[in-house]
């Protein structure tokens, strides 16, 4: 059982930058493979990145790719999202997600565990 809360979400420009934090508590979080998942309004929500639990692999959507940086700190138990070169349609609340020995996938069918989302705001 893990429990999952996101911070560092808020408003900036179109070209800005944030970073989103998810903070763990339980125990064996190097073994979750960690996800981030967004939702707009209105509409489905979708994968963005996952960090694999074997070997820190990571996996981006098409739409993030060369713009986010996923990391993971498992002496912190927290997962990071680095988010540069933000859009408009960057604009979403963040979810974190966790998998336990998961093979993340960007299904969000696999993730057992969320956190409560936090609000990003990218304004043209």
């Amino acid at each position: 059982q893990v429990q999952l809360a996101e911070s560092g979400g808020g408003l900036v420009q179109a070209g800005g930058s944030l970073s989103l934090s998810c903070a763990a508590s339980g125990r064996d979080f190097s073994s979750y493979s960690m996800a981030w998942f967004r939702q707009a309004p209105g509409k489905e929500r979708e994968f963005v990145a996952v960090v694999r639990w074997i070997a820190d692999r990571t996996e981006y959507s098409d739409s993030v790719k060369g713009r986010f940086t996923i990391s993971r700190d498992n002496a912190k138990n927290t997962v990071y999202l680095q988010m540069n070169s933000l859009k408009p349609e960057d604009t979403a609340v963040y979810y974190c997600a966790a998998a336990f020995r998961g093979r993340g996938n960007t299904n969000r069918a696999e993730y057992h565990f969320w956190g409560q989302g936090t609000q990003v705001t990218v304004s043209s």
